[in-house]
């Protein structure tokens, strides 16, 4: 299954280097959400094509929600992570695909297709870019970090919006990217390129396959409560396990802040 996935992510992301170059049909599911015409076609192929390999399996897709329900397997699927990226001619985007065995990550596959980066990981079996096996950094403190952040759609009405976490974290860490993809940020730590990410407001299709390929390359996962994180909870925080507690302790200390 572990290479239906894989073939599956590279077909989808052939498609969006393809149409990469050409103008987008967009329509707005809100001010910063929004979905092309190449999310669309993206999903369709990936969605047919495991209904024709597995139709007893369910799936939760981006843009066409929820197929079949208590299912041994489900996939998890974000046909294009990074879509304002992809709008604005920015290189950075990727196919993501999970799959979860009764409510378990089971198998991930994130597809980079602008620079040809395949992520694959099998729970248990690590995870590897390119067939090269992966491994989280090893950076001991919070001040010696790399840290990746994201923001969700709804910073503009909703105060609890990762602004205040953001800018703490900022004089804590060696630096901040925002790169505009969940699933690569992810990819980034599972692969020791940055050392932690932290997001709220995510939907599964957005991190699942990435968690497996942290976890599997040897990092650490909870909620930002210090819980541990299933693929439905929309807070996560991802790290080489070293900066973990530090960097639970400094984003609750902002909120404490905040709330003073």
């Amino acid at each position: 299954m572990l290479n239906f996935v894989i073939t599956l992510a590279l077909r989808a992301g052939a498609i969006l280097r393809g149409r990469f170059a050409e103008r987008r049909e967009v329509t707005s599911k809100g001010f910063a959400d929004v979905v092309t015409d190449a999310d669309q076609a993206s999903e369709a192929l990936i969605v047919t094509a495991i209904r024709e390999r597995f139709p007893d399996h369910a799936i939760l897709a981006e843009e066409g929600g929820a197929i079949g329900t208590g299912a041994e397997y489900q996939w998890l699927v974000d046909p294009l992570d990074g879509t304002l990226n992809y709008l604005h001619g920015l290189p950075i985007f990727c196919v993501s695909l999970a799959v979860l065995r009764r409510d378990e990550l089971h198998l991930a596959a994130v597809y980079d297709p602008m620079r040809d980066e395949l992520f694959a990981a099998e729970r248990g079996g690590g995870a590897y870019c390119n067939g090269r096996p992966l491994s989280v950094s090893h950076t001991p403190t919070l001040l010696q970090a790399l840290l990746t952040t994201g923001f969700p759609y709804d910073r503009f009405s909703q105060p609890d919006n990762n602004l205040r976490e953001h800018n703490h974290l900022l004089l804590k860490a060696q630096d901040i990217r925002r790169p505009g993809s969940a699933a690569l940020d992810l990819c980034a730590v599972a692969a020791g390129r940055s050392d932690a990410h932290w997001e709220l407001g995510l939907s599964p299709w957005d991190v699942a396959a990435g968690a497996l390929l942290v976890l599997e390359a040897g990092g650490t996962i909870t909620t930002w409560a210090d819980q541990p994180w299933r693929a439905h909870d929309e807070r996560m925080v991802a790290s080489n396990g070293l900066i973990h507690d530090e960097l639970l302790r400094e984003l609750a200390s902002a909120r404490s802040k905040d709330m003073a």
